[in-house]
């Protein structure tokens, strides 16, 4: 009758100062990788909080936020802003901008939609979370216009105006014209146009 083997477990072989202190191991044998795991998480729960903290921030990719605000006025018209800095035929676009340290998505948007149309607004829900261009997660809010002057900034706007959602201008980006589409219950309603 034939004996069955016992799988062997992988053998890894610990450098001198990584060995545990009063343990001497068998001549001949090298410790497993579930006493390498061990050692590691020993040495991780040594660590304080905030040095376990920064390193996984070396660690680990970083992450621009790029915040988007779909304002609508009283009427439902939205808010569409022609920006300096964007390509020529998509100049037109929702208020955004990243979010700075130390701010919450809903105060980037009442912030970027301050600074480039002078205008008060009330965030609402969140109707967007993704992944962006490489290392970019976008995040978008609904926001209802409560206040202010429409005056623009002439470094980032070229010009801002209200549009019916059936009234939208050539050059607006396809992801802008997506969420001003986003209906209550996570669908999108479709222009005759596109269908």
């Amino acid at each position: 009758m034939r004996q069955r083997q016992s799988p062997q477990k992988p053998m890894v072989v610990l450098p001198r100062w990584a060995q545990l202190p009063g343990k001497r191991r068998p001549a001949g044998r090298c410790p497993t990788l579930g006493s390498v795991l061990a050692l590691l998480a020993r040495f991780w729960k040594a660590l304080s909080g905030r040095t376990q903290w920064r390193i996984l921030w070396f660690r680990n990719a970083k992450f621009m936020v790029g915040v988007t605000g779909v304002v609508r006025d009283a009427d439902g018209r939205i808010l569409l802003l022609r920006h300096r800095l964007w390509p020529d035929g998509r100049a037109w676009g929702l208020p955004t901008g990243f979010a700075k340290r130390g701010e919450t998505f809903e105060q980037t948007v009442v912030r970027e939609v301050a600074e480039e149309t002078s205008l008060r607004v009330r965030v609402g829900r969140q109707v967007r979370l993704g992944s962006g261009y490489q290392l970019r997660l976008e995040i978008a809010y609904e926001a209802e216009l409560v206040g202010g002057d429409l005056r623009i900034d002439p470094l980032e706007i070229l010009e801002a105006r209200w549009f019916a959602e059936d009234e939208l201008p050539d050059g607006l980006m396809r992801s802008h014209r997506e969420l001003i589409a986003f209906r209550e219950g996570g669908t999108a309603r479709r222009r005759a146009s596109s269908e």
